[in-house]
């Protein structure tokens, strides 16, 4: 969309230094850059970061939900509950696999479902058998983590965890604190290392769980369904798999990423932190979402704006900044505004289409300066003054 312009400020990006260069450069003088040392050090390390017992690494998380859908065995006519807003990949797999998919409604500040939502959900649409809760850290602020597995086991199903923001994220529980990803209260957790994430390997994601029966399949499925023998040239297929592997070139990135990881979540709080004080001005129109637990990832920071009270629309602002060289998002449209979604019942998402229709996602990234992060601010607090709605006085 704008990989030519120059001095752009985009709503996110990654943040490669020399490390990371030559952690590259050392995987490709490896013997084996695919299945070799560095896919093994990095989900070591991932399992150690999260307190997990398993972890492993694919292509990317759209890879990684896949697994996860084929570890718990989803198939043709099972349930799925899953929130209205999120990127399409979980929807658009679960659909592929021949799932009944039920949309629950969000939160309209967070954009995240609640247990409530969920329990709607339900009772809306008289589910009886439920297969998967699948949840999704809008922005990478984790909620009701402890709530969404009581649910889980309430309904004696599966629950998934879509954590492509929350990579670092943790919540606590009974005083003790948990990272998203050590599926202390989930099945499976899936993440993302998309360039604009937490930490990137190009593209690639990650799944862990802490089952051995998920953690079997997940091995088998990500590399064609292959059981090799101690004869190396000897192997089985007793399932039919995938190629979802990642490559070590991506790994031994991600190795080097991770080890900057407490600083790139730091700088994202710090801005988070200069966007919330400076709007504070104009907080009778905009206010930028705050989460209430302190250790997330911070890879959104939400912005809501108060239309009804300015003469523009969201697209106005989008036109207005675009002019600037300034690219925020919308993160996400709901699933049921696409065209390829036939059911009716859209007007009953009020939570989904309130979160949509005020909210835009600012600029947030490691090299983000503070000249810049200014310049975005100053911009749009112009854009919001000079669009205010004129208050007529009445005698």
């Amino acid at each position: 969309m704008f990989s030519n312009k120059r001095n752009i400020i985009p709503y996110g990006r990654q943040y490669i230094d020399k490390k990371d260069i030559e952690s590259v450069k050392r995987s490709l003088k490896q013997k084996l850059i695919t299945t070799g040392n560095s896919v093994k050090l990095f989900e070591k390390a991932l399992r150690k970061k999260f307190n997990s017992k398993y972890a492993y690494t694919c292509i990317n998380a759209t890879a990684g939900l896949h697994l996860a859908y084929l570890a718990v065995n989803l198939k043709k006519n099972d349930i799925i509950v899953m929130p209205a807003i999120n990127f399409i990949a979980a929807y658009r797999l679960a659909d592929l696999m021949g799932a009944k998919i039920y949309l629950a409604d969000v939160d309209s500040n967070s954009g995240q479902i609640t247990p409530k939502t969920i329990e709607d959900c339900i009772k809306k649409n008289n589910l009886k058998k439920i297969k998967i809760i699948l949840t999704m850290y809008l922005g990478g602020y984790p909620f009701n983590n402890v709530e969404f597995f009581n649910l889980k086991k309430k309904y004696k199903c599966y629950l998934i965890e879509d954590a492509c923001h929350a990579f670092g994220s943790a919540y606590k529980h009974n005083k003790k604190s948990y990272y998203v990803g050590s599926c202390k209260h989930s099945d499976l957790c899936v993440f993302s290392f998309h360039p604009v994430k937490p930490i990137t390997t190009g593209e690639g994601g990650a799944i862990t769980t802490n089952n051995k029966i998920f953690a079997k399949k997940i091995s088998l499925f990500r590399s064609h369904g292959i059981i090799r023998n101690k004869k190396y040239w000897d192997y089985d297929i007793k399932e039919l798999g995938f190629n979802y592997r990642l490559s070590d070139l991506n790994c031994s990135l991600g190795l080097s990423q991770l080890s900057k990881l407490n600083n790139f979540n730091l700088k994202r709080k710090n801005i988070f932190e200069i966007y919330k004080n400076k709007f504070a001005k104009i907080s009778n129109i905009v206010k930028i979402f705050e989460p209430a637990n302190s250790s997330n990832s911070y890879h959104l920071i939400l912005l809501s704006i108060n239309f009804s009270k300015l003469t523009c629309t969201k697209n106005e602002i989008f036109y207005y900044l675009n002019k600037k060289n300034i690219y925020p998002q919308f993160h996400y449209k709901p699933i049921f505004s696409f065209t390829f979604y036939k059911k009716k019942e859209k007007d009953t998402f009020v939570g989904s289409l309130n979160y949509f229709n005020k909210t835009i996602s600012l600029p947030v990234y490691f090299d983000l300066n503070v000249k810049n992060q200014n310049f975005v601010i100053r911009n749009i607090i112009s854009f919001v003054n000079k669009n205010k709605k004129k208050i007529i006085y009445s005698k």
